[in-house]
């Protein structure tokens, strides 16, 4: 959430900023007007409150000496009518103001480059040397139906479109793959393994901005006691752990890891992305979050994508780190980096995880905060970033490793997580 003061005082500049982000349209009239009445009624309110006060005492006074209060009980009786309007009124315009308050993206950090779409992103540096195949590639999907490894038509059956079947050596390495990528963020990256609910409630999402923008990009689940909501990442949960807190300046960064099943129920688009594990509506994530104190917040970015990006290299997957231009960024998000994979298939890079420094946008949304002094607490700064998406990093290895009888080459760091085999999906023996 945006700091009030912004709309206040520097409403116009505030809008035309928050214009370059997604194209994100700002009814200034309607929020000058509610400023503006909110402004006239608080006076009013305020007027009334210290002429009830006075009164009170005067009429306190007045008891005490034996005189006659009936005169002033009338005229606290004649304005407390108005006082209570106004007082509803006034909690009305907060309260339209803080809806549309919730509604406005984060604005972009300084260093954002302005751009419309993922065409203006700046391609920060790449890694890697994509492979060259004497054989013609084939994608995921073909390499996974041997043996029915990748069936999406199962998943289709038993669920919908955009879920999936994995069985046998690809969910083998499925599985590998997420706990290499937990080994690696608590033991090398300094993150603390944490287990989250799945389920979460509306004040969680409302917390890391979810809600109420995106609703219909969640599943939601009515509880006896109200709705829940399946997280679209454990960013969700382990970000919601601080919410309400004061923590100690010492204790930050918090550095917290999760792996967990997302729910993502968003059309997302179309053509190449219906085929495989590119885009699923239940998918598994290693997240990566920090709480970082405001002056370090920055440095934490660039610590988080580093991890992520480790996960590729030591997968000896090709990546290049891009920054999001002002057009192409999320709602929370005041930068981001995505780190892209090259998949032979497509001859691209495509999205494997995305690093976002949040500022101190969800933290004010959860009242999040760290002791500044005795008498003064400050807003943390929040960040998220995919360390890495499981399924993606399945199909990168598949296609990066793929032989020409159609088996995988399991990458070397994997071989243990994998109980010593070295290759997957290997062709059938003859008899």
């Amino acid at each position: 959430m945006l700091d009030p003061n912004l709309l206040r005082s520097n409403l116009a500049e505030t809008a035309q900023t928050l214009a370059t982000k997604r194209g994100t349209v700002v009814d200034v009239s309607a929020i000058e007007s509610l400023e503006s009445e909110r402004k006239a009624i608080q006076v009013r309110t305020q007027e009334l409150q210290n002429l009830r006060n006075t009164r009170s005492k005067a009429i306190g006074i007045a008891k005490s000496k034996g005189e006659d209060t009936a005169a002033l009980m009338a005229e606290v009786a004649s304005f407390a009518e108005e006082l209570k309007s106004s007082e509803d009124r006034l909690g009305a315009i907060r309260d339209q103001i803080s809806d549309i308050a919730l509604a406005l993206p984060n604005l972009p950090d300084e260093s954002v480059p302005l751009g419309k779409d993922e065409n203006d992103n700046v391609e920060v540096h790449r890694w890697g040397q994509p492979r060259v195949f004497d054989f013609e590639v084939k994608d995921h999907v073909e390499l996974g139906a041997r043996g029915k490894s990748i069936d999406q038509e199962g998943g289709a059956d038993l669920s919908g479109s955009r879920f999936t079947v994995l069985r046998g050596d690809v969910a083998q390495l499925h599985r590998a793959l997420a706990q290499f990528m937990l080994d690696l963020h608590t033991r090398e990256h300094g993150y603390q393994e944490t287990n989250v609910p799945l389920i979460v409630n509306t004040a969680s999402m409302q917390g890391t901005g979810q809600l109420p923008k995106f609703e219909e990009d969640l599943f939601g689940i009515q509880f006896g006691d109200g709705k829940r909501y399946l997280i679209p990442t454990s960013e969700v949960p382990l970000t919601n752990t601080v919410r309400n807190e004061i923590l100690d300046p010492e204790a930050l960064p918090l550095r917290m890891t999760a792996h967990s099943m997302c729910f993502r129920a968003e059309a997302g688009s179309g053509g190449r992305d219906l085929r495989g594990l590119i885009r699923q509506h239940q998918f598994e994530k290693v997240e990566l979050v920090s709480i970082a104190h405001p002056d370090e917040s920055n440095d934490e970015l660039e610590r988080m994508t580093k991890s992520a990006e480790t996960v590729l290299e030591k997968l000896g997957l090709p990546y290049r780190r891009v920054l999001l231009c002002t057009g192409d960024m999320g709602f929370a998000a005041r930068k981001t980096y995505d780190l892209e994979v090259w998949l032979p298939s497509q001859e691209t890079f495509r999205e494997i995880s995305s690093c976002s420094n949040c500022g101190d946008f969800q933290a004010r949304r959860m009242q999040a905060r760290y002791r500044l002094n005795e008498k003064k607490n400050e807003l943390v700064h929040t960040l998220n970033g995919s360390g890495t998406a499981v399924g993606r990093c399945l199909l990168a290895v598949m296609e990066n490793y793929q032989n020409a009888d159609g088996s995988v080459t399991i990458p070397e760091v994997l071989v243990p997580y994998m109980g010593g085999r070295t290759e997957i999906l290997s062709a059938p023996k003859a008899d």
